[in-house]
């Protein structure tokens, strides 16, 4: 690993941030990123309710297709949703300058997941078989409250996390999230467990636990996106 990584580029977007946009971003800042000619970035924002779908993706998975708009991408897993009270955080690194360990990397997203919601009394952990980072909700239950998406190109890193502060979980029946139907394993947020928290708020958790987890970082401005067709 090289010592004398810089800090990461720290964005925050306000609003809700059109899907196809980011993606656009996402995959020209990877590419600037390995050309060189870009620092290392997470960009944190929302989307308008939506769902995606991940390479290992089944479509009766898909089980309300007409509720929000799909869109098939190219990151790791199945499907997932994106809306409103979720903080995505969209993570381009550069793992050539980090070791070239993909396991490691990995082990790093969730130690950040899990370092954030330790900030307001969550105790979140990883499970064997099951990506992700859940919640022990007791009598045999348990509850994602954080997904891991991601895809290298390049050895840069893209799509990245999100985590549930205050989305509508309901929004999460018009799939099977990340292919998982076992009546045991749903879904949660911070809001369902019973903390109010900001999205400021928790930024803040996620910006200190990133420093834990994978370094420093420091805020610039949100990245100025290409209008909509």
């Amino acid at each position: 690993m090289d010592k004398a990584i810089p800090p990461v580029e720290w964005a925050v977007s306000e609003g809700h941030v059109p899907y196809p946009q980011a993606l656009a971003f996402m995959e020209a800042r990877a590419a600037a990123i390995a050309d060189g000619t870009a620092g290392e970035l997470v960009w944190l924002l929302e989307h308008a309710p939506l769902y995606t779908a991940g390479t290992s993706a089944k479509r009766e998975d898909l089980l309300m297709p007409d509720r929000f708009p799909v869109y098939e991408t190219g990151r790791g897993g199945e499907y997932t949703y994106h809306g409103p009270g979720q903080r995505v955080a969209y993570v381009m690194l550069d793992l050539t300058r980090r070791g070239r360990d993909v396991r490691a990397f990995i082990r790093s997203l969730e130690r950040w997941l899990i370092g954030a919601a330790a900030q307001f009394g969550v105790e979140a952990g990883p499970r064997d078989g099951r990506v992700g980072v859940w919640v022990d909700r007791g009598g045999g239950r348990e509850d994602k409250i954080a997904a891991i998406g991601v895809r290298l190109r390049r050895w840069v890193s893209f799509h990245g996390i999100a985590f549930n502060v205050d989305p509508d979980l309901s929004h999460f029946g018009g799939i099977t999230p990340c292919g998982i139907s076992d009546p045991r394993y749903g879904v949660t947020s911070l809001a369902d467990l019973g903390h109010a928290v900001t999205m400021a708020d928790f930024d803040a958790a996620l910006h200190l636990a990133f420093l834990d987890a994978f370094g420093e970082a420091r805020r610039v401005d949100a990245p100025a996106l290409a209008s909509a067709a």
